[in-house]
């Protein structure tokens, strides 16, 4: 009887996983329906004349994170960047105002409250954008069918509703599937496209842009650069802690040693995509009637791959929010406190403020290394990138979302397989009682 009890149990979570994977996946095929639907009013073959020649610089970036729907001019074609713009705003708020501090204290209410200003800031970031993206439409030659306030009010409003419908199917991927599901619709528009990618790069062999041996080394370097990643994303720095033995009554407990595992990159690929998002933001102005401006043109220039201005602020955005992004997700002063509470201790180091500071230190210096691991992956092949007619979906940043967005849903399903290996014996264990 306890074993078919057991099996029942272990049957039970494993159909959980099964239908999370399955909502997951329909989630993520929605998303994929939806960049294929065109916005209303625009020609399609003057849009494609347009995107042919627009596909590099910042536009180009922008249409890998919306999974080509830029390109098509589709109703996700904002994509899930407005989202990820005001989360930037709202995290940075955190660190700097009382108000949000407080928030942030007050545990689940106040993550609550934030998750709606964050939707809130969502929405009126989406909105300033798709009515940018419906101006510069309309600025475009003979690409705008009937031009006119219709056009720009039902734009924006069908961009804004949109981004509104991605942010809320991320939600239900997380709550409801697997993995964080904001990176994964991020995840889903590259993988999707990736196939076009190289059978545009194979295109250009043929038709000899590019060489064959050209091709071979950006395949090698594409396979050098994933094994790299998963390299440092699997390494970490264990920091020993030892308990001390207690005695109460007769027994004797603890005594035993563990680790405090911290990773070179704590903050995954979020800084990547922060960073993305910040050099994107200009684009939401970039339509405001200033596209004819020489000034403007002169300044979007150097927004292009491989100049140094692009460059610069795009490696100053890895490392900003690769350090501020590790001090929100992981407080050495918590961890020590922690540690002091439960006896543990770091051998030669005096529990409290001096183990806190001990902490610190060294995740500080992996988040050095962490920095200067991501700003390579992702700026080493932008300067291929913009001397070869290469595919953005091929670049670092793309490479790096991903296989680290990759690991970590793989990571969450071992997780729930092993939680599901541990609930099942700990219930032999009870009725074997």
């Amino acid at each position: 009887m306890a074993d078919i009890d057991t099996n029942n149990n272990t049957s039970t979570v494993s159909n959980d996983l099964r239908n999370r994977i399955f909502f997951t996946i329909f989630i993520l095929c929605i998303y994929r329906l939806g960049t294929f639907v065109p916005l209303a009013g625009i020609d399609p073959y003057a849009l494609q004349d347009v995107m042919a020649s627009t596909q590099k610089g910042l536009l180009g970036m922008f249409n890998v994170f919306a999974g080509g729907a830029v390109s098509r001019m589709a109703i996700f074609a904002l994509g899930i960047m407005p989202y990820i713009s005001a989360s930037i705003i709202v995290q940075l708020l955190t660190g700097v105002s009382d108000y949000f501090k407080n928030l942030k204290d007050q545990g689940e209410i106040g993550r609550k409250k934030i998750t709606q200003i964050t939707r809130y800031g969502t929405v009126l970031i989406a909105t300033l954008q798709g009515y940018g993206v419906a101006v510069g439409l309309e600025n475009s030659a003979n690409l705008v069918i009937s031009p006119g306030i219709y056009f720009k009010i039902m734009t924006t409003i069908t961009l804004v509703a949109g981004t509104t419908f991605l942010m809320w199917l991320g939600e239900q991927i997380t709550s409801r599937g697997i993995g964080n599901g904001i990176s994964l619709i991020i995840f889903s528009g590259i993988v999707a496209e990736i196939p076009r990618a190289l059978a545009s790069t194979f295109e250009l062999g043929r038709t000899g842009a590019l060489s064959p041996l050209m091709i071979i080394g950006i395949f090698i370097l594409l396979i050098v650069t994933v094994m790299f990643i998963v390299f440092v994303e699997r390494a970490m720095r264990k920091i020993l802690i030892n308990y001390p033995k207690r005695q109460m009554g007769n027994k004797v407990y603890g005594g035993q040693s563990s680790h405090l595992p911290l990773k070179i990159n704590t903050a995954g690929v979020i800084p990547a995509i922060f960073a993305s998002a910040l050099l994107l933001l200009p684009m939401t102005f970039s339509n405001f009637g200033l596209s004819d401006s020489e000034v403007f043109l002169q300044i979007s220039s150097l927004f292009s791959q491989g100049k140094p201005l692009y460059m610069s602020l795009y490696a100053f955005g890895i490392i900003f929010f690769s350090f501020f992004y590790t001090s929100i997700v992981f407080n050495p002063n918590e961890t020590a406190e922690n540690l002091r509470k439960y006896g543990g201790y770091v051998p030669g180091i005096r529990p409290g403020e001096r183990t806190a500071q001990y902490i610190e230190t060294i995740l500080t210096r992996l988040t050095t290394i962490g920095a200067c691991y991501l700003t390579l992956v992702c700026l080493m092949p932008e300067f291929l990138i913009s001397k070869y007619p290469i595919p953005f979906y091929l670049g670092g940043t793309s490479i790096l979302i991903v296989v680290v967005v990759a690991m970590d849903t793989v990571s969450q399903v071992q997780t729930r397989l092993m939680s599901t290996q541990y609930e099942s014996l700990i219930k032999k264990a009870k009725f074997s009682k």
